[in-house]
């Protein structure tokens, strides 16, 4: 029993085995880890029947089975899940896998979005590369109140 290619610590037959076998995703970030199993497994019967009907038969079987083959799987790294969870029907899962092709070493970032269809989790569609919201700064202005409140002026405290 090895842990699941996940990076979850779980072993696979507890983990994502069962997904891939067929038993429900509980979770959009349960499928999103049995997809990259499945990658990994090289199982393309569990990716194409995970994707929503809409963009199932749009699947590219012999593209997957080329980028299965020559990719040695490294790592999921799931930074950001937004709803997605058992109550929910619909979720996103911003994820990014590690993977070596060659003697190249490549990374794919995703914010995959994901909907129950028939009260099964499916992949829907991602966005590559995804950029976060730039950081908003307020700017005080020296004769403002200082914001760390001492009721000086922040001329005269933080802004010196």
């Amino acid at each position: 029993m090895t842990d699941c290619p996940c990076g979850s610590k779980i072993v696979t037959e507890e983990c994502c085995g069962p997904i891939i076998d067929g038993a429900p995703a509980p979770t959009a970030e349960a499928l999103m880890r049995s997809r990259y199993t499945a990658f990994t497994l090289k199982n393309l019967d569990h990716i194409e029947n995970t994707h929503a009907s809409a963009i199932r038969k749009e699947f590219n079987r012999s593209a997957a089975q080329t980028v299965v083959n020559d990719s040695a799987w490294k790592g999921l790294e799931i930074r950001e899940v937004v709803d997605g969870g058992i109550n929910d029907q619909v979720g996103t899962v911003e994820f990014v896998t590690h993977f070596e092709r060659g003697d190249e070493n490549f990374t794919h970032h995703e914010l995959a979005s994901f909907r129950k269809e028939n009260n099964l989790w499916v992949y829907v569609d991602g966005k590559m590369n995804p950029r976060s919201n730039p950081r908003q700064v307020e700017k005080i202005g020296r004769n403002e109140p200082c914001p760390c409140g001492s009721g000086k002026k922040y001329k005269k405290c933080c802004g010196s």
